[in-house]
């Protein structure tokens, strides 16, 4: 598979393995690891490993698979932050705050603070609390 990288992007630099994640889930195609700066502890990016810049730029093929992944991680997520519903959402060009296609999925509870699109970033408690996370989700995702 041809992968022009951008040796700036972050994504890139997680898949080589040259920047530091908490990786959830990967394989030949894609990689899903939990957002440094989380909305909330447990909010996962998954991206295909070759540098795409939006999802019209997602081949064809690897449609059906980046979405059953979407689905599967969305309730590991939910499962191991034990969130009622979850948001789930791509940022195309404007508002994507790296170049390189990547989903969010959001753990969401009633009355946790995210309204509209002025959202509150959280913290993890500490190195724990994010690798017990990290845990969690793999062990849900695992399940299927």
């Amino acid at each position: 598979m041809e992968n022009s990288k951008d040796p700036f992007c972050a994504i890139d630099l997680i898949v080589d393995k040259k920047e530091p994640a908490s990786i959830v889930y990967e394989d030949e195609l894609f990689i899903a690891f939990l957002d440094h700066h989380p909305l909330f502890p447990g909010h996962t990016l998954l991206a295909p490993k070759k540098h795409l810049k939006t999802l019209y730029d997602l081949p064809a093929q690897w449609v059906s698979p980046f979405f059953s992944l979407s689905q599967r991680l969305g309730q590991a997520v939910e499962q191991a932050t034990s969130a009622a519903g979850s948001f789930i959402a791509i940022n195309n060009t404007v508002s994507q705050s790296i170049p390189h296609l990547h989903l969010h999925i959001v753990p969401r509870n009633k009355g946790d603070g995210l309204k509209g699109f002025f959202w509150p970033r959280t913290h993890y408690e500490n190195e724990q609390h994010k690798q017990d996370t990290l845990e969690k989700i793999k062990y849900y995702f695992s399940k299927d």
